[in-house]
């Protein structure tokens, strides 16, 4: 005769991660985190400070530039986009799909430092690489009083 455990909470936990899992999902929009409630998938970032400019590396492969959103307000960098489900020729039916498809939105709050005006993006072999100055650090200098 074979002895199972059994761990009633084991499934009780189970029905837990999955109810949470689904409230992140369904939070609300969150500058900080840079992930939407609405978006469908997220792309993943890196982002680096350099002496004179941040930089912000997106995965976004297989997205065509044009169908990539970048705007800056109040000090909220958004990245949006959307890619799309293309079979390849000659595929009557998909037998199986991973790859995350449809609208991407991310957002960043900028610190003070960043210059707005200056931002620019390029994407090369699927990574969209946004550049964002600093401002030129004022300098404190010495004011002589006349007298």
């Amino acid at each position: 005769m074979a002895i199972f455990r059994q761990y009633p909470l084991g499934t009780l936990n189970q029905l837990q991660e999955e109810m949470n899992r689904l409230f992140e999902r369904a939070a609300p929009p969150d500058a900080e985190s840079g992930t939407v409630a609405t978006a469908a998938w997220a792309p993943s970032v890196d982002i680096c400070e350099e002496k004179h400019r941040f930089v912000l590396l997106a995965d976004i492969p297989g997205v065509d530039p044009k169908d990539i959103d970048i705007t800056m307000d109040k000090g909220i960098l958004t990245i949006r986009g959307d890619r799309r489900l293309e079979a390849p020729e000659g595929s009557e039916t998909l037998k199986r799909v991973e790859r995350p498809r449809g609208i991407f939105h991310r957002r960043f709050v900028l610190p003070d430092t960043a210059d707005a005006e200056h931002i620019s993006a390029r994407g090369m072999n699927g990574v969209l690489e946004v550049s964002i100055p600093k401002y030129e650090r004022v300098q404190p200098r010495r004011i002589v009083v006349d007298g």
